[in-house]
């Protein structure tokens, strides 16, 4: 197996583990774990039985015909993470997490989701495994994703509504940890995105690292080349790390897009990498929206998976390296691209998804006809059918 970039935890300043000190050995024990699984190949067996047989791996990268005709320019591919079980790619990163779980022996789950969709993940894996699994959930989220809420409930999880602040993914995530303090020793967290303590991100970013190889490997075979751009939508930032993950080395523009909200005061959006700068937040150092006392400040986006004040470490590394461009989708663009994606391709994005869509659609009519575009459709759009049809009447 190719030697893992970043295995300190550390991406230039970025990333670390600064946590209270209970949770110091469980990390070190999480670590050893990890790192002795990536190095089993029976586990890289099951793991890869559980990827073709449960989640439903490969599965395509779609040529956009009607959309790229309908923008002109470049030729736009959709790398379908739409179509795994659950409907996101979020199962990529529970799957290999549950197994790791269970390897270390642990029977208790938690977890912290947004747009809830992680959290049907989890559920879903804790379902399999026959595990206890207790999912927190913003209130605000639980309200705006009750579809998620009921599908966790149903697969068996406890859904515990976070109550204080915003009452979205940055206090869900503060409950999990603060659970996460008090059961460590029969709990094992399993974080959603390619943020926390290390060695999350790394871990985070190996298991969605599936996406960048799978896209890598089926657009040579398609155009016989690279693409000239992949792109992903950006909160805490999974999907786009494990599609960037495959074309790292290349010559490939990476973008990111962050969720511009409303506007660009305080409290309107959650474009951390635009509007914020280098700090702590919940264990790790990356780019982070906060006041002058370093705490985080509220944000807002239409997609409940994006609002998140803080950023995966490497993401924060891309910016400073530039590796990666950061650019923005407001609310009004997400909701377009979602209707437009529907119209012209039969498929219904996840509002996080749109976000994506929206900057790769203006992106594709800059480019010449053999210019290729990977966009990461990294969700499919069944739970914001409620919300989207109240915004759209």
């Amino acid at each position: 197996m190719k030697e893992l970039r970043n295995s300190d935890g550390m991406f230039g300043e970025y990333g670390g583990a600064f946590v209270p000190e209970p949770l110091k050995a469980p990390l070190k024990e999480l670590e050893k774990a990890f790192f002795e699984a990536l190095g089993d190949e029976s586990f890289h067996k099951d793991l890869r039985y559980y990827q073709r047989e449960y989640i439903g791996r490969s599965n395509p990268l779609y040529y956009a015909e009607n959309l790229s005709k309908t923008c002109g320019g470049g030729k736009i591919y959709l790398k379908r993470e739409d179509l795994n079980h659950t409907g996101a790619h979020k199962i990529n990163n529970t799957i290999g997490q549950v197994l790791l779980a269970k390897r270390m022996g642990k029977k208790r789950i938690i977890a912290e989701t947004g747009a809830g969709q992680h959290g049907v993940a989890t559920a879903t894996v804790c379902a399999l495994f026959d595990m206890e699994c207790v999912i927190y959930m913003g209130e605000v989220d639980m309200a705006r994703q009750a579809l998620n809420v009921f599908k966790m409930e149903l697969l068996g999880a406890k859904v515990v509504a976070a109550k204080s602040g915003q009452r979205t993914l940055k206090e869900a995530v503060d409950e999990a940890l603060n659970d996460y303090v008090i059961n460590c020793k029969n709990t094992f967290y399993l974080l959603g995105s390619a943020v926390g303590p290390h060695p999350y991100p790394l871990m985070v970013r190996e298991f969605q690292s599936i996406i960048g190889k799978e896209a890598r490997q089926q657009i040579l075979d398609k155009e016989n080349k690279l693409p000239d751009y992949v792109v992903a939508c950006v909160g805490g930032g999974s999907n786009a790390i494990g599609l960037f993950n495959g074309f790292y080395e290349d010559d490939v523009k990476l973008v990111g897009v962050e969720p511009a909200g409303k506007g660009s005061k305080i409290g309107e959006h959650a474009a951390t990498m635009t509007y914020g700068k280098p700090g702590v937040i919940h264990g790790f150092k990356c780019y982070n929206l906060q006041d002058e006392k370093g705490e985080a400040l509220p944000v807002h986006s239409i997609a409940a998976g994006l609002d998140y004040p803080g950023v995966g470490p490497e993401h924060s590394h891309f910016k400073d390296t530039k590796r990666c461009e950061y650019v923005t989708a407001s609310d009004q663009d997400a909701i377009e691209a979602f209707k437009l994606l529907s119209k012209t391709e039969g498929i219904i994005p996840a509002i996080e998804s749109a976000h994506a869509i929206s900057y790769g659609v203006k992106l594709a009519k800059g480019l010449d006809a053999d210019q290729t575009i990977i966009i990461n459709l990294s969700g499919r759009g069944d739970k914001d059918m409620v919300r989207m049809q109240e915004i759209l009447k």
